[in-house]
């Protein structure tokens, strides 16, 4: 098998562009590093080509680019590069009558989206909508903090304002979280179908989002904690829910 040295080839280049956000939405196409990244693609058939410098990493029905360590070093993004990655397909919609929602509004960290990702796989959310203001999903560290859920998930990006109503219009109850005006989390009747807006690690929910919803909730936690992390409280909220729900 050929293998390829020169990081300079055009192939090559080509993917170390996909670290560009703007490059991923016009080929819509995104890289992940590390074979348990790679099997998640491949099972969920997002796969298109598989790049490594160790040969036991050949596998069938993709793409197969046998690459030496310099380039696997320049197309990864990790302190440790990792000797196999992959070229992946952005992700299509999949779930069919959604009935539970999370609404992303202006998340900035990486590693926040991508714990809350975990947690929707976890806790069974059908459908994600994400607006322009957040950090772009197919982010890197997005992927890695998401283990892998995001090749399980359904999303897009969206205006929320417009979202909310369409929601509701569907018969989808609509809870933003404020720790200022919020009922207490133990206190909601959970309903078979909702959607829970979380938002900004420093700001919170935007105000003329949250006059929009049903209601708006918060996490009862000691006083002398300030407050919680966004994919910490995410995650609690999105169990709570998907625990007390209205069968």
């Amino acid at each position: 098998m050929n293998q390829l040295t020169s990081v300079n080839n055009p192939y090559i280049k080509s993917l170390a562009k996909l670290h560009n956000s703007k490059t991923r939405k016009e080929e819509k196409k995104f890289l992940v590093e590390g074979e348990h990244l790679v099997s998640e693609a491949y099972k969920t058939n997002h796969l298109e080509a598989i790049i490594y410098s160790d040969l036991k990493y050949k596998i069938d029905g993709v793409k197969n680019i046998y690459v030496t360590e310099n380039i696997i070093k320049k197309l990864s993004l990790t302190k440790t590069p990792q000797q196999v990655m992959g070229v992946c397909s952005f992700i299509s919609e999949k779930v069919i009558n959604p009935r539970r929602f999370l609404l992303i509004d202006n998340i900035q960290d990486p590693g926040n989206l991508g714990t809350l990702l975990r947690s929707c796989l976890g806790f069974n959310i059908d459908f994600i909508y994400l607006n322009n203001e957040t950090v772009d999903i197919y982010n890197d560290k997005v992927i890695r903090a998401s283990q892998g859920a995001i090749f399980h998930l359904d999303f897009t990006y969206a205006n929320l304002e417009e979202v909310i109503p369409m929601l509701k219009s569907h018969g989808v109850s609509v809870y933003g979280t404020d720790v200022t005006s919020g009922v207490d989390l133990e206190d909601i009747e959970v309903p078979s179908k909702y959607a829970i807006i979380l938002g900004n690690e420093g700001s919170g929910v935007n105000p003329k989002i949250l006059n929009k919803t049903n209601q708006n909730i918060y996490i009862k936690t000691n006083p002398q904690l300030e407050s919680l992390n966004v994919g910490v409280a995410g995650s609690i909220i999105l169990y709570h829910f998907d625990k007390k729900r209205i069968l």
